[in-house]
């Protein structure tokens, strides 16, 4: 469901074209001396993420958000809670040292199709939320996942926070297309 984004501005001399990028992971250290590095990952998609051939762009972590580079992943594992990579073209530790705290993003059209009543972070994040008898609540400012279910933290006009929770008793409609999120609050939930 998640994966964090950003939008990158791209000019060419006669147009303007807007790409929205999706952070994937964030490379910590190189691991090694053969040129693999840990990331941390940000994706609920590693396998597919991260499969060999697969294209993603390194974000330096003194960038500006303009330069990304495209590295090309040439293996994956998994060592602890990180995900070890390798990329065609650097086989050495000199080699992916200046990696260290880069980002590693997606465009938009990388994303996947996701099954019904499924959502990508970036869909539901900035939704308006109303009660089932249409009364206002805020917009939805970010996402929580603390386990079985993600809560969805809406904050109210007045400032204040409420917590809902991703379920179906709770959540009786999405439309991302128009930025409207339906709920039945439970006894208690908007207080």
């Amino acid at each position: 469901m998640r994966d964090l984004y950003d939008i990158g501005v791209c000019t060419e001399r006669w147009c303007r074209v807007m790409t929205r990028w999706f952070q994937v992971g964030k490379i910590i250290k190189p691991h090694g001396l053969k040129g693999e590095v840990c990331v941390l990952s940000d994706t609920d998609f590693p396998d597919e993420r991260y499969a060999k051939g697969n294209t993603l762009y390194m974000e330096p972590a003194d960038a500006d958000g303009g330069d990304r580079i495209p590295l090309v992943v040439a293996g994956r594992r998994r060592h602890q809670q990180f995900e070890l990579l390798s990329f065609e073209g650097y086989h050495h530790i000199n080699d992916v040292e200046p990696l260290r705290g880069a980002v590693l993003k997606v465009p938009e059209d990388q994303l996947s199709e996701l099954p019904e009543d499924e959502y990508y972070y970036h869909e539901i994040i900035g939704c308006r939320v109303v009660t089932d008898e249409g009364t206002p609540l805020g917009k939805v400012k970010e996402i929580l996942a603390p386990g079985a279910n993600d809560v969805w933290v809406v904050e109210t006009a007045s400032g204040k926070d409420i917590l809902i929770p991703y379920i179906r008793e709770v959540v009786t409609e999405v439309d991302v297309d128009r930025q409207r999120i339906e709920i039945h609050p439970l006894e208690g939930l908007i207080e």
